[in-house]
């Protein structure tokens, strides 16, 4: 009886050992399913980030785009008033500047 006794003592360790690798198998198996399911999650979001992150990008690039324009136009007209006040002053002086100019060019000093 000791002998069978002690075999179904060995037999009930060797099952439970079966049965506790199926265990730490089954728990091993949920955790990897489940890190790839976050890693997955993840992924996700940050392609949706980004994604948003590009269209908030587009969004300003666009606005500054228009502002970049106008800003074209008013340097523009800006551009073409000083021009003008520039023409106008010196058509206005160019008569003295030439009187000058005559005046130390023939002027003969001692």
């Amino acid at each position: 009886m000791d002998s069978s006794r002690r075999q179904g003592g060995i037999q009930q360790l060797l099952a439970a050992e079966q049965e506790a690798q199926h265990i730490v198998n089954a728990a091993r198996n949920a955790k990897m399913a489940r890190l790839k399911q976050a890693k997955e999650e993840a992924e996700k979001e940050a392609a949706e980030f980004r994604a948003q992150l590009e269209a908030d990008f587009q969004k300003k690039v666009a606005e500054s785009s228009g502002d970049t324009g106008a800003n074209v136009k008013r340097l523009q007209e800006e551009t073409e008033a000083k021009i003008q006040r520039l023409d106008s002053e010196s058509d206005r002086i160019s008569g003295d500047v030439v009187q000058m100019l005559l005046r130390h060019v023939t002027q003969v000093k001692n």
